[in-house]
This record gives C-alpha cells, structure tokens and sequence, in this order.
C-alpha cells in the first residue's frame, strides 16, 4: 500500500483521504488547523491509516516534507470563496514544488470557472478564456502545473468538476445547507439564477473515485479531465427527485431576483463573490465527461442512488445537529 498527501479537509479532500484509507492506504492530511474543519466531514473509516498534520500548504518547503515518499499529492483545499485570487496563486505554486522535489504525482482538484461563459457544451478542449477574478486564477494554477508536466519537472493532472452534490457538501453547495434543511421540511427554496436551466451536478463519491484513479493511471496525466457526471437536470427538476425521495410534498422553487441580490451580497461576502458566477445559473450549464468515460472505469453514480445518499446524509445530520 502506498502514502498518499491530501492537501485540505472540507468536502472533497475528506472524501478522498476515506476512499484512500479504505483502500488500505496511509493517508497524510494537511491542513492549518490539523483537523477537521466542520462536523460531518470527520469520520474516517480506518482512521489508523489517516495522519492529520498541521501546515501552511503555501510553504513549499515544509508541504514537500510532508509529502515525501508520497506516491500523489491531492490538492483539494477549498480557500474562502473571497479570498481566492490572494490565495490560489500561491495554494498552487507551493504544490508544484512540492510534486516536483518529491516526484510525486500532483493530482489538482479544478472546477469548470476557468472557461468562462460558454454558449453550448463544455468540453475539455476548450480555451480557458475566464474574464472574471476567480475564474483567471484557476485557470493560472492549471497552466502553471501543465508547462511544468510539459517540461517534465513534474507529472500533473487536473480533475474538473462542476457544482458538487451529495453526503458531505453543506455550506458552499447549491444543493446542500441552503436547500436541504428546507426541503426536508417542505418549505420552498431559492436559487441563483434560472431555477428551469440545465446544470451539471458532479457527485461528491465520484470526484473522489476520479481522483483517485488518475493518480495512479500515467495516460491521464499531462492533461484535465471532467469528473464523470450524470445528464444534466435543473435545480427545480434536482429538488422535485429529493423531495420525493424523502416523501414530502413538492416544494416551490424560486429564482432569486438580481436586486434581491445585490442587497444580500451587500452583507454577506459568499453572495457577493457568486455575482461572478451567475451566469452558470443563468442559462444551461452542461459539462460533457465522454473523454473519461472513453478512458477509463469511473462512472457517473445512477442519479436515484445520488438523491437517495444526499437525502439520508441530510437527515442523520440534521437529526445530529438540529
């Protein structure tokens, strides 16, 4: 069995280091704190294979002490939505070094904002043509970490997901804190955006199992990737299947006006930094994973098993933490 490096704890990163220790590898957690950051994501099957360490992951040197005799470097960590473009920049460069001291493989986490508003499809082979703040820098992290592969100082891959869904996302989901406790209770919900337009949701198990299978599969390496993902459904379509799935009555689904929001971020930074972001909810947002379908054994987790995961994990929770 190998050791691994998980670079932060929120959703994704405690995700992989469970599939990881139930795999029987060791798992060497890195965060500031050197726990777990909220409740729900901290339980660890195996935990004797999961070491938590406490570091800056932007100090070079002491993340590539950590992540020596490391097979893969996880970059999973999730900076304040706000505070994105002061620390990315340096969240990316410090695992770059550490990937190329080390030689282990660097395993990035992306998401889709690096190719901006797109009318159609979303491919891999698209240009990174983000305008926006949050957009350009991971877009720049993904450029650094491939003109490193490409000189080969460094072996690199980039997972890219689109919003995540499912047991374990609850603040920064679309689906998740703002929603669920909501619809459990049959009251009606807010979106961003159009509530009717076709989104992409990327299942939080199966980012995890894409990770993880790249890490240790050379071909995948040099290039991104989308997670595997199931057809698009809308918030509205994604809330009536949870609904039924926890028997309570349809809940009403509502867009949340511009001027409604424009008051709301004035008081609250996450809502202010989605302003960026608006136009995935806005209009179709589709995200094609044929590529890694073609490529290897991941697949898309059936939809109902997704709700009916999602719809249990919020009940334990809520029935833990009122």
């Amino acid at each position: 069995m190998s050791l691994y490096v998980v670079v932060g704890f929120g959703p994704a990163g405690a995700a992989t280091t469970r599939l990881l220790a139930e795999q029987g590898h060791s798992v060497r957690v890195v965060t500031r704190s050197g726990r777990a950051p909220e409740p729900g994501t901290e339980h660890i099957e195996h935990a004797e294979h999961v070491e938590h360490v406490a570091l800056d992951a932007t100090d070079s040197e002491r993340l590539t002490e950590a992540a020596r005799g490391a097979a893969a470097i996880f970059g999973c960590a999730a900076p304040p939505y706000h505070r994105w473009t002061e620390e990315w920049p340096p969240l990316a460069s410090s695992a770059c070094a550490a990937a190329e001291a080390t030689g282990a493989v660097l395993v990035m986490l992306g998401n889709l904002y690096g190719y901006g508003p797109v009318d159609g499809t979303l491919t891999e082979d698209l240009p990174l043509a983000a305008t926006g703040p949050k957009g350009r820098v991971r877009a720049a992290a993904w450029e650094q970490a491939r003109a490193l592969h490409e000189q080969g100082r460094i072996r690199a891959v980039e997972m890219r997901a689109s919003d995540f869904f499912g047991p374990g996302v609850t603040d920064g989901g679309h689906l998740a804190a703002r929603v669920m406790p909501r619809l459990l209770r049959g009251k009606p919900v807010s979106t961003l955006g159009d509530p009717d337009a076709p989104h992409s949701w990327s299942y939080l198990p199966d980012v995890a199992r894409a990770l993880v299978e790249v890490a240790g599969e050379e071909r995948a390496w040099g290039r991104p990737w989308h997670v595997p993902t199931e057809p698009p459904l809308s918030v509205r379509e994604m809330a009536g299947l949870l609904a039924a799935q926890a028997g309570t009555r349809p809940v009403a689904v509502r867009g949340m006006p511009s001027a409604l929001l424009s008051v709301a971020s004035v008081f609250s930074p996450l809502i202010r930094e989605l302003k960026e972001i608006r136009y995935q909810f806005d209009r179709p947002f589709v995200a094609d994973s044929s590529a890694y379908d073609d490529a290897f054994t991941v697949r898309a987790t059936p939809i109902d098993q997704q709700v009916k995961a999602t719809v249990d994990w919020w009940r334990e929770r809520l029935a833990t933490t009122g």
